[in-house]
């Protein structure tokens, strides 16, 4: 396994709503033996209530600032020795000083699935706030895109298999 990964256990799933971030890390971290930590999910317990009412009642801001700290923490934990798989929203790694974080403490991984897929995956979801409008959705996604091309590895996601994009991804020099 990668030096990286022996210093600072923790590998984080980034790309954008609908990639697969959570059915994969899932899948990733019961393979390797290791924590799994879904951020938006662990938002919606900590603050007793769904993201979209935490961006409807505090805003986008607010509720980048709760991921941000979540992030943080464990980040934290991982690098007192407690490996991890950690999904994070869509737009966390759009964030400069939670990508140097993430790139000092790990590696990232980017799922990096078609338009077609997340638009037929999330587009009707209520319970994804960003998803709302068709165009500043695809607007959103191309933009991300950018940030996510920043990760330590790029995982094409052209399956609904979790267990065959594990493999792919544990195939990866990165990862090894």
């Amino acid at each position: 396994m990668n030096l990286k990964l022996k210093g600072t256990p923790g590998i984080y799933l980034v790309g954008f709503m609908g990639s697969g971030k959570s059915t994969v890390g899932r899948s990733l971290a019961h393979r390797l033996g290791w924590s799994f930590f879904d951020i938006d999910a662990e938002i919606e317990r900590s603050e007793n209530m769904p993201i979209t009412e935490i961006f409807a009642a505090r805003g986008e801001a607010e509720f980048r600032r709760i991921e941000a700290e979540m992030i943080l923490q464990h980040v934290r934990s991982i690098a007192l020795g407690r490996p991890a798989v950690v999904a994070l929203g869509g737009g966390a790694f759009a964030v400069p000083e939670t990508r140097q974080l993430l790139r000092d403490n790990g590696v990232s991984v980017w799922l990096d699935c078609p338009f077609e897929t997340v638009e037929r995956r999330v587009a009707r979801d209520p319970s994804r706030p960003l998803a709302r409008d068709p165009e500043q959705f695809q607007a959103l996604y191309l933009a991300r895109r950018e940030f996510y091309g920043l990760a330590d590895v790029r995982i094409p996601v052209a399956e609904e298999d979790a267990v065959a994009v594990v493999e792919v991804l544990l195939a990866h020099p990165m990862l090894m």
